[in-house]
């Protein structure tokens, strides 16, 4: 039997998959939606012509970046390797090369998508001058992937996990949940990566500070892992002795599981080791579905843009403030959900938590 199929995560008065904001209906849910368009991303990319990225961006000589792109002419470019291209820069005024740029042929999807810490703040090329603060990255790396192997063990993540955490959510919010955990990831990886960048300009390259990021800030950062990290942590929490078996043979509980790879995680960022870039987005993935599922209601405002066609939205209609004897009630049913799961509760907690969960 699938985590999903068990009676205590289905809601009986209810059946098919969950639309959006929590209403049954026909179609597919969420998860399924997820999965098919992270797929598709994968197919279609692999399907297009690769173009270029700049990974490096060495310019010899101080004072060279307050030039404008007209003042530099570039050499052919040159093929390194099957991944890897760079071309000289040249002064145009004294014809003097100063500087090489360094490519990495990507699909164009990947170009367009990938998160990187300086195409997310800021960095400088001579042949288009100052560029960043492209914020849809955030998002659009959620729906990339490396190669087969690190799509299938995501997407197995999200068709396992992300059913149980759905129902419990409702469609819209669980939307909302499973993108602002990507969100949260790439954040951090941000944070150390500009931390490491910036400890290095100001005491050198050699300098190190155990859980800071110091490669460049250019490396890129794809996958669905930080936010089927959140969906993972929000199970751990939900049916927390539910067993899964890892690598298909050695059982384990979920929680378990789910804390064990979080020290992975930090540890790989402590040790610099590899993917540390990676291991920074599923801890912070991790960290805001830990904080999240035990405060959904944080999430009702996620899609307020959609005014009165949105449920959630804090625009359908006044909530009813809760009062302090049912916070008390709340926070009761989700110490009781820590130690025994959704299992444990009766209908009445399930219901009195489902209601609080959309804000009636």
């Amino acid at each position: 039997m699938g985590l999903a199929d068990r009676d205590y995560l289905r809601d009986a008065s209810r059946s098919g998959p969950a639309a959006p904001g929590g209403r049954r209906g026909p179609g597919w849910s969420v998860t399924t939606w997820l999965i098919v368009l992270c797929v598709s991303v994968f197919v279609l990319d692999g399907c297009l012509p690769k173009s270029q990225v700049m990974v490096r961006n060495d310019l010899e000589q101080e004072g060279l970046r307050d030039l404008r792109p007209e003042n530099f002419a570039f050499g052919p470019l040159e093929r390194l390797n099957q991944v890897e291209a760079r071309r000289i820069v040249v002064l145009k005024q004294t014809g003097q090369a100063v500087g090489v740029q360094v490519f990495r042929l990507v699909p164009p999807l990947q170009k367009w998508l990938q998160f990187t810490t300086a195409q997310a703040i800021v960095y400088y090329s001579p042949s288009t001058g100052l560029g960043g603060g492209e914020v849809w990255r955030f998002i659009g790396f959620q729906f990339l992937h490396a190669d087969l192997t690190h799509l299938l063990f995501n997407m197995l993540g999200l068709y396992f996990f992300g059913p149980v955490v759905e129902r419990y959510l409702g469609g819209k919010r669980f939307l909302a949940f499973y993108l602002l955990c990507g969100v949260c990831g790439a954040f951090l990886y941000l944070l150390l990566n500009a931390g490491g960048v910036a400890a290095s300009a100001m005491f050198g390259p050699e300098f190190r500070i155990p859980g800071l990021l110091f490669h460049n800030p250019m490396t890129p950062l794809v996958g669905a892992s930080a936010g089927v990290f959140g969906v993972l942590m929000a199970g751990a929490f939900l049916i927390p002795n539910a067993t899964v078996l890892v690598f298909f043979v050695l059982p384990m509980r979920l929680s378990t599981l789910a804390y064990a790879l979080v020290a992975v995680a930090l540890f790989t960022i402590l040790m610099e080791g590899r993917n540390a870039g990676g291991e920074a987005a599923h801890l912070g993935g991790a960290i805001a579905g830990f904080y999240f599922i035990r405060r959904p209601h944080h999430l009702h405002g996620f899609f307020d843009m959609l005014g009165k066609v949105d449920p959630t939205s804090s625009t359908f209609g006044k909530r009813a403030s809760t009062r302090p004897s049912d916070q008390r009630e709340i926070d009761r049913i989700l110490e009781k959900i820590g130690r025994e799961g959704l299992g444990g509760l009766t209908e009445r907690e399930r219901r009195t938590l489902r209601n609080a969960s959309r804000g009636r």
